[in-house]
């Protein structure tokens, strides 16, 4: 039991580690800067299961507004006026709901853990959006109205998130059995 305690601490360690790396790896697209924070958001939540990849997240929200300048662009308490600070919001509720879809079964298959991915996309999206909307709107001054907010946050930035939903589908169906056998 101790061992797997500790198995899981160290996962969840390395987890916050990857997602505040991911933050700064960036593939150069047009308009929108594109990391891979959100594939390991979901892949926490995917291999840790719900509860262990959400508190990864969490923990690297916390360490982020701590002022470690962990965040895409840069860190600290400030970071929560910044209109973008949806999209982090989004990561911790969405790890949490991907691990809960894809681990209701043994060893889950491809829809499920497509459904799993797609459905944390969908949270993500939602609370960035409205996230920025609000930030955008009513504190910062600068109103967006709702087809560029959906053109800016969401047409433009999708496509590579969709990627990485396949992505962390197929890498979760190779990981997470692996991982279930190490707990045993």
């Amino acid at each position: 039991m101790k061992i797997k305690k500790t198995r899981n601490l160290i996962l969840c360690a390395l987890f916050v580690a990857l997602i505040a790396v991911g933050a700064f790896i960036r593939i150069p697209i047009p308009v929108v800067p594109f990391t891979l924070q959100f594939l390991f958001t979901m892949l926490a939540g995917l291999l840790l299961g719900g509860k262990t990849g959400a508190l990864a997240v969490c923990i690297y929200i916390i360490m982020g507004l701590a002022g470690l300048p962990i965040f895409a662009e840069g860190g600290g308490l400030s970071y929560i006026l910044k209109p973008s600070f949806g999209y982090i919001i989004g990561f911790a509720i969405a790890a949490y709901v991907t691990g809960a879809i894809a681990n209701r079964g043994a060893n889950p298959g491809y829809r499920r853990l497509l459904a799993a991915t797609f459905t944390g996309l969908g949270i993500v999206y939602i609370c960035g959006m409205a996230y920025y909307y609000l930030m955008s709107n009513f504190y910062l001054g600068t109103p967006i109205g709702l087809w560029p907010l959906f053109l800016y946050c969401f047409l433009l930035a999708v496509p590579g998130d969709i990627c990485l939903c396949i992505l962390g589908a197929v890498l979760g169906k190779r990981l997470i059995p692996v991982l279930k056998t190490m707990n045993e």
